[in-house]
């Protein structure tokens, strides 16, 4: 099993980051890499054209104001895309996040929050669960994790 994660400029790392961590905690391998949609097209086309037979299961595509870095990879490429727009202009990433989720019909790409960089290894991890029975199991620890945090936070809060 295997993510890609392409960020349009190296300026996106510290979110990219993030994802990469969530997929670390969960034994997904991962390549990183930066691709612009609009600097490097070519680059960008035969990188995901390429995906599948290099292995790749999931792409994530972190991008910054224009963000159309997903929607050019989905173009080329059967498998799933999921967009993570950063926050990285004067727009807050709500720039970022509208060219994201605004796909034509026929190139679909699954969008999370504004520098929602967990949320997208989370996701990836979802879908590859699909095929890999074990991620499954790792993500409903995980939210059994989660629930058992907040329940203990509301214990100490009563008191």
């Amino acid at each position: 099993m295997k993510v890609a994660i392409v960020m349009g400029s190296k300026s996106d790392y510290s979110a990219v980051e993030r994802t990469q961590s969530v997929l670390e905690e969960f034994g997904v391998d991962y390549e990183t890499r930066i691709i612009s949609a609009h600097r490097t097209p070519r680059i960008a086309e035969e990188f995901a054209s390429k995906a599948e037979e290099n292995g790749i299961e999931v792409i994530i595509a972190a991008a910054g104001k224009a963000a159309h870095l997903g929607g050019v990879l989905s173009a080329y490429t059967a498998m799933p895309v999921i967009g993570l727009p950063i926050k990285s202009s004067t727009l807050d990433g709500l720039d970022a996040l509208l060219s994201i989720v605004q796909m034509p019909k026929g190139v679909p790409v699954a969008t999370v929050a504004i520098d929602g960089a967990e949320n997208a290894g989370l996701l990836a991890i979802q879908i590859l669960s699909v095929k890999y029975p074990e991620l499954r199991e790792k993500m409903k620890k995980y939210k059994k994790k989660m629930e058992d945090d907040i329940m203990k936070q509301d214990k100490e809060l009563k008191g």
